[in-house]
């Protein structure tokens, strides 16, 4: 299970952190894995204890996110148990070319795309940094697999992009975007980022913009409208500054909603409302 995104828990050590000031203004974390949390980081009360850490800290909705059939069906059933929680559903671009029966999987994932706690298709998407060319061709076809589902179901697809923008443009624009297209951990350049926004798409930021050395990706956000900006954890994976390293929780979000307003110069309170109103948008209601 989720074998396409273990490989980086070496590089996590030590504790959760402390949690930060709350937001005065709620927002939700747009990306988080709950059930690698738990698995990974020995989280004592589970899932509950996570949405509730988030809840005090103003992060009152969470979207749980698949990466491959197992977790994909453990992400729709919690989003069933859990009104605080809604679910994607998808193969981690990662996990596609290691499937022996990749039509199969996406069969699996179509069925769970119907379901009503069920809100985006992803992350999907491509990833040439951990996918050699091999792997390209079964990445590339899950990818517009998935385009293809998000469509029929009328969902938001939520994208993986890993040193791929121009792949990740040219698919869509040879299948056509779904109406709703989410850039999650988005990892490019102003220029990027202003082609996604002329297109329409949302940017979702996690972490990693809070990085001393992430000077681009504060560029990318200054040039993208409050109205298409989502906050994400990626947890536990990309914990922001100054606790670089540590597991993630969606606790952390106001950590990277505030070195959003700093670095695009919005207030505080609106950019919060923004991320809430555009993850409503998105992924909503919950």
């Amino acid at each position: 299970m989720l074998s396409a995104m273990r490989s980086t828990r070496r590089q996590r050590q030590g504790e959760f952190p402390p949690a930060p000031q709350p937001l005065a203004v709620p927002v939700v974390d747009s990306h988080t894995h709950l059930d690698i949390t738990v698995a990974e980081e020995g989280t004592p009360g589970g899932v509950a204890q996570l949405v509730a850490l988030a809840a005090a800290a103003g992060v009152d909705r969470l979207v749980q996110v698949g990466v491959d059939v197992e977790s994909s069906r453990w992400s729709a059933e919690i989003a069933a148990e859990q009104p605080a929680v809604v679910a994607t559903v998808a193969l981690h671009p990662n996990e596609a070319p290691r499937l022996d029966d990749l039509d199969e999987a996406l069969r699996v994932i179509e069925g769970l795309a119907a379901g009503d706690r069920v809100r985006g298709i992803g992350e999907t998407g491509m990833d040439t940094f951990r996918t050699g060319g091999e792997g390209r061709a079964a990445q590339e076809a899950s990818f517009r697999a998935h385009i293809a589902i998000a469509k029929r179901h009328g969902k938001a697809l939520v994208i993986h992009d890993r040193d791929a923008h121009s792949d990740i443009l040219r698919i869509l624009d040879d299948e056509g975007a779904p109406d709703t297209v989410v850039l999650h951990c988005f990892s490019g350049d102003a220029d990027f980022a202003a082609e996604c926004v002329r297109r329409g798409y949302v940017l979702s930021f996690a972490g990693t913009v809070t990085f001393a050395n992430a000077v681009t990706l504060r560029d990318a956000a200054r040039v993208t409208p409050i109205k298409q900006l989502l906050v994400e954890t990626d947890a536990p994976y990309l914990t922001p500054m100054p606790y670089r390293g540590r597991p993630n929780a969606s606790y952390l979000v106001p950590l990277t909603v505030r070195a959003l307003a700093e670095a695009t110069g919005a207030d505080l309170d609106e950019l919060c409302a923004a991320i809430s109103a555009t993850g409503d948008r998105v992924f909503g209601p919950w």
